[in-house]
């Protein structure tokens, strides 16, 4: 018996409401007489599953159904107090859902991750991200004022998932303004509205694209002071550094855009750009520019 492959059929059986044998074999990749045969160890273990023949038939459980711990194995178990755990900072109710799954489980709770949504001017991220799990959970259209690189916009979103990603939050959602999906920086976002219109869309099962592209970025060889190693090991990685007479070495892909120039004059003069060319003239246009708007 695959006690884990009952479980997850258990789990998507209660999520769906019904489902048909040839369904349950196509989502777990086995045949009909498997699942069939695994109806049966869930009955046997004391689910109230049965199976309806005929027009509009399929595999349920019994609404009235309580989940039992012993049908979850002790790593099972571990696992989804794991994964609440991991979701605390971000839901209030989680709390008390934890102490009672620790108790039906007979598993000790363990505090491990604290998530600070807050940066060092206290900014309103917490609240952008409670709203816009209520717009996910409850499947409605989002409005807000978007503020990239290039423009100030007004959008009208799907929202899919929040994503933690480079150190930041992100909205990963279907933009009704550029007809396709897009990833929204939760810092960028202002105004924010939870509309009273629905949308009916699936978008559980979808595959976020990983990347979070750029339209243009470009490489730089930089030369860094020790002084900064401790930022350049954050931010870099140790595997990407060269340390050699004394400097870090390093290539940066980034942004050709305002973060480009943002990010080199926010070491000060800890930092050296070696190539390209006209990245090293620029910079002396702008530190001339800087002197000149200094000089009292």
């Amino acid at each position: 018996m695959n006690n884990n492959r009952l479980f997850r059929i258990l789990y998507y059986i209660l999520d769906k409401g019904k489902v048909t044998a040839k369904e349950l074999s196509e989502k777990f990749e086995v045949s009909e007489r498997t699942i069939y045969r695994d109806i049966d160890n869930l009955s046997g273990a004391g689910v109230p599953i049965f199976a309806k023949q005929g027009k509009g038939g399929g595999i349920e459980i019994a609404d009235d159904f309580i989940l039992r711990s012993s049908l979850l194995s002790k790593d099972e178990k571990e696992r989804i107090m794991t994964a609440l755990k991991g979701q605390e900072a971000t839901n209030e109710n989680n709390e008390e859902l934890l102490s009672k799954l620790a108790a039906l489980f007979k598993v000790k709770k363990t505090n491990w991750i604290e998530v600070d949504f807050t940066n060092w001017q206290n900014n309103n991220s917490k609240k952008v991200f409670d709203n816009i799990k209520e717009g996910i959970i409850n499947k409605k259209i989002i409005t807000f004022t978007y503020y990239s690189s290039k423009e100030e916009t007004n959008r009208k979103v799907k929202p899919v998932r929040l994503v933690f990603k480079g150190q930041s939050w992100y909205l990963y959602g279907f933009c009704l303004l550029r007809n396709d999906f897009r990833f929204f920086k939760l810092s960028r976002i202002e105004n924010f509205e939870l509309s009273d219109f629905n949308f009916t869309d699936d978008y559980n099962d979808i595959v976020l694209n990983k990347e979070i592209n750029n339209e243009e970025t470009i490489q730089l060889k930089v030369k860094f002071d020790k002084k900064a190693a401790f930022r350049v090991f954050d931010e870099l990685g140790r595997n990407t550094i060269e340390d050699k007479d004394g400097y870090l070495y390093a290539e940066i892909e980034i942004p050709k855009d305002y973060q480009l120039y943002s990010y080199i004059f926010s070491y000060g003069d800890l930092i050296e750009v070696l190539e390209p060319k006209e990245i090293r003239e620029k910079i002396k246009e702008i530190t001339k520019n800087i002197s000149k708007k200094h000089i009292t």
